[in-house]
């Protein structure tokens, strides 16, 4: 009787563990999971979505077997960034990509539509994604996947899929709290906006952008960099 009780102990552990993830299932599933869990892409359209500060089709990209796909047609701050219809300030989101060689993309999150900003990355803070092997260029530890780009680099704990293989990543963003994961582990945590932050943001790349990172609710954001980036399984739980 005590093994069968460690047994059905160790079965409900597990459970426990397991229903703490996102679920991969339809939104439609009879599933307690899907009362905290909510799908950002249905798997079919790209309903849910528009073009940053824009109205209307959304031509850059498209449902390709399952997956959102960025078709990479719009070049850097050309305006093909994707946004949520939706606003989200505390929340948890999980998401699987993949990127071809040599390309470049990225999540962000508390992005601000407005006409005097061009691109999302002027309000949004990003988990980067990019080819950090066949980039062309020399990157910046700042620049590769997984980092609070330009501003938190990652840890030891990165282990990255090769290129063209599915990666899971995850973003937690809770009253200032900020977590990156990647394959299950996490990779970087911070404050916002703490001494360190400000100090990072007004020495580095957005010392010109006044706006980066201060907005506490906005819009998720996919990143159009002008290449092929694949999207599924987007799921955002609100903290």
């Amino acid at each position: 009787m005590k093994k069968l009780s460690i047994l059905l102990t160790a079965i409900i552990l597990t459970g426990a563990i397991v229903s703490a993830k996102p679920p991969r299932k339809s939104p439609r599933a009879k599933s307690s999971k899907i009362k905290t869990w909510t799908s950002l892409f249905d798997g079919k359209t790209l309903k849910g979505w528009h073009n940053f500060n824009k109205t209307g089709e959304v031509k850059s990209w498209a449902v390709v077997d399952g997956s959102l796909v960025c078709l990479g047609t719009a070049p850097d701050a050309a305006g093909g960034d994707i946004v949520t219809d939706k606003q989200y300030t505390n929340f948890e989101l999980s998401w699987d990509w993949k990127i071809e060689k040599g390309s470049n993309s990225g999540v962000m999150y508390h992005v601000v539509e407005d006409q005097k900003y061009h691109t999302t990355y002027e309000t949004g803070p990003e988990y980067q994604i990019i080819d950090d092997l066949g980039w062309p260029d020399k990157l910046e530890d700042w620049q590769k996947t997984g980092c609070d780009y330009a501003m938190h680099l990652s840890n030891n704990q990165k282990k990255l899929m090769p290129v063209g293989e599915w990666n899971t990543s995850k973003i937690i963003f809770n009253k200032g709290h900020v977590e990156h994961w990647l394959n299950g582990k996490k990779i970087l945590s911070f404050q916002a906006w703490d001494a360190d932050w400000t100090k990072k943001k007004t020495k580095g790349k957005w010392k010109d952008y006044p706006d980066y990172g201060l907005a506490k609710t906005g819009f998720i954001a996919l990143q159009d960099h002008g290449h092929k980036a694949y999207f599924k399984n987007i799921w955002i739980k609100e903290l």
